[in-house]
């Protein structure tokens, strides 16, 4: 802060690069092994697509041909997207373990998805090129100071009108930890809760939020994926 004013300064590259070091050390060695043992009794671990991704795009709100997963882990909605009007779907995790196991089960659908290994700062999305962003579980292990950075990546991927959909934790999903909580303990504790209020602060700038509402349950053997511990959000970017 400016001593002659109350004028906060934005952080430099400089100081985000250095608090991305400090949680690299918690964060980054789980993804990489986090999907080897596929037979884990993970909720997210099986082939079904979320059951709101299903129902958007069963009503049409979904409309376009490219799509990008942030986050796509064994690119189960990926898949979706991929067998339900999507030809361009691009996937994208830190995980070389959930990588590993898309790349499988992408070459025994023959559908039309094609997967990077990389943090999704690593490089730019090509500008308004696509029609859909989807995360599921990739925001909510965003750091506190890469969050505004990640609304803009996410922003600027889409064209205009273009739909974003998000699935993160609710509070009682996450690790409990507050922004100022993860630099104390350089973690952020398996992912970070939010209100809706919260998520509406943070995304309502640069899109027109359509629908933010708990993820229904799913009994086994409905063949989609669902948890309420999580919300999901559909919002389309501002004209």
């Amino acid at each position: 802060m400016n001593k002659h004013d109350d004028t906060v300064t934005a952080p430099t590259e400089q100081d985000l690069a250095a608090l991305d070091a400090r949680l690299a050390a918690s964060e980054h060695p789980k993804w990489q092994n986090f999907y080897l043992d596929r037979a884990r009794p993970c909720p997210f671990f099986g082939l079904a697509p979320d059951e709101n991704l299903s129902e958007w795009l069963a009503a049409g709100r979904l409309p376009g041909r490219r799509a990008v997963d942030l986050g796509c882990g064994n690119a189960r909605n990926a898949l979706c997207l991929a067998g339900r009007g999507f030809d361009e779907v691009l996937g994208i995790d830190f995980s070389a373990s959930a990588v590993a196991w898309a790349r499988e089960e992408i070459a025994r659908s023959g559908l039309p998805v094609r997967i990077e290994q990389r943090s999704v700062f690593d490089q730019s999305l090509p500008a308004g090129a696509a029609d859909l962003v989807y995360d599921s579980g990739c925001f909510h292990h965003i750091a506190p100071h890469r969050r505004a950075d990640y609304v803009r990546l996410v922003r600027e991927a889409l064209r205009p009108g273009g739909a974003f959909g998000l699935v993160c934790f609710a509070p009682e999903g996450g690790s409990g930890l507050s922004d100022a909580a993860v630099y104390e303990q350089d973690s952020l504790g398996g992912g970070l809760g939010y209100e809706a209020e919260r998520l509406r602060e943070i995304w309502s700038p640069g899109f027109e939020i359509a629908e933010l509402r708990r993820m229904r349950d799913q009994e086994a053997g409905s063949g989609l994926f669902g948890r309420d511990f999580l919300w999901v959000m559909l919002a389309y970017k501002k004209v």
